[in-house]
């Protein structure tokens, strides 16, 4: 059983949680993470580990509520236990030889990318952070990543908050005003992550990107997080979750990761339901 220290509402639909687990806290490395069960008969899901502070013991998660799981997750407060906080799971982001990067986030990806940025800038690596949000009541992070960047651009779809526009944009127009970049870093939607990666091909710049796809052991023998890479198939869990983003098939793992959208969504209601009749 795992203790839940702190929580914290980022946003309407994003949540972080400081958990007490000194094990997976002297292990833990950016990149990688843990896989949780609620209770005993919950199910099995993958949350990238955010931070972790290995003198005190903690590691801290961050989770969007978008199905049963996360929906039950976040119902529990400070001094609650997890039944199940295995990790930690999957190789560390690569992080050395590496003077002048760009790490770009979208959306809750940014608790991923946040790590990354924390740990190449406490290294004397040039950091430039971009971040995108839909909108600004949906921004998370914004003063841990300006703490840990060298240049921090915030974008938003509706201009709302920072600059109008997306990722791209900003990325774009970073490398076209010189800056020559070792590698860039992407996490976040699948979508922006293609698109990020489409871009960077064009300037012949290595692309790292976080695949978060269907997880269910994270051992890689139930083949659930399967991508194809370069041709290859690969599993998240075990050769990733980092791959390179100019060889990864997008469009087959955007389709796969449709599969389950209706079940879930079913499965978050009835959770909702389920949670409003034990309140009452």
């Amino acid at each position: 059983m795992y203790k839940i220290l702190k929580k914290e509402v980022l946003n309407p639909t994003v949540t972080k949680m400081v958990v007490d687990a000194p094990m997976i806290a002297k292990k833990a490395e950016p990149g990688q993470f843990i896989i949780l069960r609620t209770d005993e008969n919950g199910e099995r899901i993958p949350l990238t580990i955010a931070d972790y502070d290995r003198e005190n013991g903690t590691v801290t998660i961050i989770f969007q509520i978008v199905g049963a799981t996360t929906n039950q997750l976040n119902s529990f407060s400070e001094g609650d236990y997890i039944h199940d906080f295995v990790g930690p799971l999957g190789n560390a982001t690569e992080t050395d030889g590496l003077k002048k990067v760009a790490v770009v986030g979208g959306g809750v990806g940014c608790a991923i990318a946040y790590p990354v940025a924390k740990k190449l800038f406490d290294k004397g690596v040039e950091v430039h952070s971009v971040v995108g949000f839909r909108n600004k009541d949906l921004v998370i992070l914004e003063d841990e990543f300006k703490s840990h960047s060298t240049v921090f651009k915030m974008m938003t779809d509706d201009g709302s908050y920072g600059e109008k526009g997306l990722v791209t944009n900003a990325l774009q127009a970073l490398i076209e005003e010189g800056n020559t970049y070792d590698e860039v870093i992407t996490i976040g939607p699948l979508i922006m992550m293609k698109f990020v990666a489409k871009l960077t091909e064009k300037y012949g710049i290595k692309t790292v990107v976080s695949m978060n796809p269907i997880m269910i052991d994270g051992t890689g023998m139930c083949g659930g997080c399967r991508l194809t890479v370069g041709g290859e198939t690969k599993f998240a869990c075990v050769d990733g979750p980092d791959f390179d983003g100019h060889k990864v098939d997008f469009d087959e793992a955007i389709k796969r990761g449709r599969f389950y959208h209706e079940f879930e969504r079913h499965a978050y209601e009835e959770s909702c339901n389920l949670l409003n009749k034990e309140v009452k």
